[in-house]
């Protein structure tokens, strides 16, 4: 999973659906605690509060969901269909807030408006544990970003990496909830308005790199497959006996050359491998491996025919290409 655009995301489109749903809640909080105290602290203790337990809380909720993931045995095809239906997701908002067309507002998921209601009622205690209580219940009325961080959480089927990727999307919305509200209030509406666009932008692409990576993990022909080495690996000697590394950054060598008709033993060697691809998988050689970090798993064919054989990690992020010849 590349953590890097999932704090993008958070950034930019994350942030913005985020401050639409809960912002208002933080707002009336700092309020309440203003007429308190004039000084800056005033403001800044509330939302660091706010925003900490955010973090704690969505952590927290991670690690639950990839665990849930990864206990309930959650299938391959299970896996790639919610990486899919998430990426999807992620553009049908960027097209919503591009006003692209009426019928996507439909799509936007929103929270229960009793729950919304019972939460801002807390929000009218002027103590610092309201804005405290108020980021932690905020795993309650998430925005439809969030959502799809959620879905890829559970499609992990890894606490470690769901608890990363909710911990890592909830760090970039951050920055947005200091900063947008005084930026808005000094450049105005105009500058938000062109910051969602961009932002949409952003996040459509993230959207397709999303859905794409699902179809390569299924080995699908029209995908665009990760980059490989193959220029690299092209004069290399053909070996029967292959030892592929297994890392947080992907494989290596992810291009490697065997022979037709005869046994072909793949060594898959873990070396602290904390991404997604510690989840090998080789469709049409029917492999399917969730390796623990430092774990190594061997597994042995016979290939009949030339061509390419594609492997990637479950979220089709890194992969590689085994060629027969």
């Amino acid at each position: 999973m590349n953590l890097w655009i999932i704090f993008l995301t958070g950034l930019t489109i994350g942030g913005l659906t985020c401050l639409a749903v809960q912002g208002g809640l933080l707002a009336s909080v700092i309020a309440a605690k203003k007429d308190d105290t004039k000084r800056n602290s005033g403001v800044v203790f509330p939302t660091l509060a706010f925003l900490t337990t955010k973090l704690v809380a969505h952590t927290v909720l991670g690690f639950i969901l990839g665990a849930f993931g990864g206990a309930i045995g959650i299938s391959e095809t299970a896996q790639i269909t919610m990486q899919f239906v998430a990426g999807l997701y992620m553009v049908i908002i960027a097209l919503n807030l591009l006003d692209v067309h009426p019928i996507f507002r439909y799509a936007v998921i929103q929270p229960p408006k009793f729950l919304t209601k019972r939460i801002k009622h807390q929000s009218k205690s002027k103590d610092l544990f309201a804005p405290a209580l108020l980021g932690a219940m905020t795993i309650f009325i998430p925005c439809g970003t969030t959502l799809a961080m959620e879905a890829l959480a559970i499609s992990s089927a890894n606490p470690l990496l769901g608890a990363a990727i909710m911990a890592v999307f909830v760090l970039g919305t951050t920055p947005l909830f200091f900063g947008i509200g005084w930026l808005t209030s000094i450049l105005g509406d105009a500058f938000r308005s062109k910051f969602l666009k961009i932002a949409a932008i952003a996040v459509i692409y993230l959207g397709l790199t999303s859905m794409n990576g699902a179809l390569v993990a299924a080995g699908s022909p029209i995908a665009l497959k990760p980059k490989t080495s193959e220029k690299l690996y092209n004069e290399a000697p053909v070996s029967q006996t292959i030892e592929i590394r297994v890392t947080a950054s992907g494989y290596s060598p992810n291009y490697v050359r065997v022979k037709k008709g005869s046994p072909v033993t793949v060594k898959l060697i873990g070396q602290n491998a904390y991404s997604c691809a510690s989840a090998f998988r080789a469709p049409t050689l029917g492999i399917n491996k969730n390796l623990q970090p430092n774990e190594s798993y061997t597994f042995t064919f016979t290939p009949q025919e030339t061509g390419k054989i594609p492997f990637a990690c479950s979220m089709g992020m890194y992969g590689g290409v085994i060629e027969v010849i």
